[in-house]
């Protein structure tokens, strides 16, 4: 057997490792997508409330 197909074999576990590899990619993946959007929204929820504030300096 190769060297590589050893590897992706994984010495008879790889039915167990590969699945937890895509789990962990896709849940890594998941959290990065989720943290960008939460980023943006505080983002522009910061930018909203700088707006509002600026208003009320021009009010008083």
């Amino acid at each position: 057997m190769s060297e590589l197909a050893e590897f992706f074999h994984m010495g008879g576990y790889a039915a167990y490792v590969w699945p937890a590899y895509g789990a962990t990619v896709v849940l890594l993946g998941g959290l990065l997508v989720d943290s960008v959007l939460r980023l943006r929204r505080a983002e522009r929820r910061l930018a909203a409330l700088r707006a509002t504030e600026g208003d009320l300096d021009d009010a008083a």
